[in-house]
């Protein structure tokens, strides 16, 4: 027989009573805390202050998009979005620092001003400098760098890994031997010669970006293969790690400790630590005649990185309103990936987490999803600028597959070009830049590090406050219910709230409470189809 037995923990919390409920079989990490409130008044509602909307028709025109759709703001000192976007070529000959003044704090290398904001005609003149604060440069560095510039096959196959040279063992019988640059010690450590980009090398040369971000993309392999590859991967971020300036962070795309691929199932909340970011480096039979360190042996590529960079690219099922369902365990969901993406990754390490986002869709089998052509819907744009930042993230690489803009150009004839590049529409850019505008314009000072991101803890009643929930992003997705998500800042609360995939005629009402440290603050929102709101409250004490 099979029996759900149902605990009833007494300890008192907030207005009500907590239920636990134990696991259920084929649903993984059940555990719903659910207050039950008594027969008693829910106590005076403090009414929000709703953040301000910009008033702006979004761009028709293909090709382009506009950044004077919001005033100016900068990110907090607490954040970093760098931008790879596409179409910085728009703005930057009319005014070169626009970008840092509507949310963005660095730039990529790829999208910087040539001799202005990096040197690119060889040796920069004697006394050039950039115009450009570390803080403000960012370099991927893809496969091709290390493919190409430096013959390593394993960068693009890492089956390959137990044949790569770490670096060059030293012959003492031939002094005049060269150096063998087909080594990962060469690839990694002559990345310090990017400060000569910038006209500001130190005495000993030593990388001044301020972010190196790694997109290698060979992190899966096959399971007796997994020790040779952790230990390249080790070798690599620490030497690259000893050829960059104390400000410069590095991280890379992969490994990640969980990678939730968009969908956001309940398992998710109980996954382990993917094993090339916690897997130990150890010699091998041929590793220490390659050239491996005894001095990474016991190390992890997780011990090395500065950051970590769990975050989801959207297929265009995720953007599907009408046909696709999204509640299901199983289903995607735009938010609900978003959300649950850091909601695991946060409890796998501390370290900071900065997200790749794209605001179109990546390429997959999923339906309409063989090319990136459809753009994010405004709601989820503009969310996607405001619900990620109540994680409690670091920072943001916002990223696009086409560089250069040339707007208002006719369709490609190719059929298989058509809807990419100048052929898109890039209004989603500008409502993505409307959500960091209402978030950091108008709250950016409760960004100062003394902040609490309440995550899973928000606590919410659909009932008018009859009982009271606190889900995370895959309970809020399968319960179907508008998701809430509260920052607090000594008395300031800051709360963002949508119910996603609402249809227009919709409204949906949610009260939020806070009833923790003294505070005793509660609220009711009511919220129309798939608006993203944002507002924010001084909470009464108790």
């Amino acid at each position: 027989m099979k029996l759900l037995a149902l605990t009833l923990a007494l300890g008192i919390a907030g207005a009500g009573y907590w239920f636990v409920y134990p696991s259920v079989p084929g649903y993984t990490a059940v555990s719903e805390p659910v207050s039950v409130t008594l027969e008693k008044p829910v106590p005076p509602l403090t009414t929000l202050n709703p953040t301000p909307r910009s008033q702006f028709t979004p761009t028709t025109r293909k090709g382009y998009y506009s950044l004077d759709i919001v005033s100016d703001f900068t990110l907090p000192a607490t954040k970093t979005i760098t931008f790879c976007g596409a179409g910085r070529n728009l703005h930057v000959q009319q005014d070169r620092d626009k970008i840092f003044r509507r949310g963005f704090s660095a730039v990529d290398q790829s999208r910087m001003v040539p001799n202005v904001e990096i040197w690119q005609d060889g040796a920069p003149p004697r006394g050039w400098q950039s115009v450009l604060k570390q803080s403000q440069r960012s370099w991927i560095v893809y496969q091709n760098h290390f493919r190409d510039a430096f013959g390593l096959a394993w960068a693009q196959n890492s089956e390959k890994a137990s044949e790569t040279l770490y670096r060059s063992v030293p012959n003492p019988r031939d002094a005049s031997a060269r150096v063998n640059r087909q080594t990962l010690f060469q690839a990694s450590s002559e990345l310090r010669g990017g400060c000569m980009s910038f006209g500001d090398c130190p005495q000993e040369w030593k990388n001044t970006f301020g972010y190196i971000f790694l997109d290698i993309e060979n992190d899966f392999t096959s399971v007796n293969n997994r020790q040779e590859q952790t230990n390249l991967y080790t070798f690599m971020i620490k030497t690259i790690k000893e050829n960059v300036s104390p400000q410069t962070m590095v991280g890379s795309i992969a490994p990640v400790l969980h990678n939730s691929v968009g969908y956001s199932r309940a398992s998710d909340y109980a996954a382990a630590p993917e094993w090339l970011w916690t897997m130990p480096a150890r010699q091998t039979a041929t590793s220490r005649q390659r050239g491996m360190p005894d001095d990474i042996v016991g190390k992890s590529f997780g011990d090395y990185a500065d950051f970590q960079m769990p975050g989801t690219y959207y297929v265009y099922p995720d953007f599907d309103y009408g046909n696709t369902p999204h509640n299901g365990d199983n289903d995607r969901h735009w938010l609900a990936a978003l959300l649950g993406e850091q909601e695991v990754n946060m409890k796998l390490s501390p370290k900071k987490r900065i997200a790749w986002q794209w605001l179109f869709n990546t390429q997959s089998e999923l339906p309409n999803s063989g090319k990136a052509e459809h753009p994010a819907p405004p709601a989820i744009a503009e969310g996607m600028g405001i619900f990620y930042w109540f994680t409690g993230a670091y920072g943001v690489l916002f990223w696009d597959d086409h560089n250069a803009l040339t707007p208002d150009q006719p369709s490609p004839a190719d059929p298989g070009q058509k809807g990419l590049g100048n052929d898109r529409n890039y209004a989603c850019y500008e409502h993505y830049v409307h959500g960091l505008w209402r978030l950091f314009k108008h709250h950016g000072d409760l960004f100062n590090g003394r902040e609490t991101y309440l995550n899973e803890a928000t606590d919410c009643s659909y009932d008018g406050g009859k009982t009271w929930y606190t889900y995370n992003a895959n309970q809020l997705k399968t319960h179907n219910v508008p998701f809430v998500r509260a920052i607090v800042n000594g008395d300031q609360i800051l709360i963002a709230a949508t119910k996603p995939y609402g249809r227009s005629n919709q409204t949906n009402q949610v009260m939020v409470r806070y009833v923790q440290n003294g505070y005793n603050f509660y609220t009711t929102l009511s919220l129309r189809g798939d608006e993203i709101y944002l507002g924010r409250a001084t909470m009464p004490r108790q």
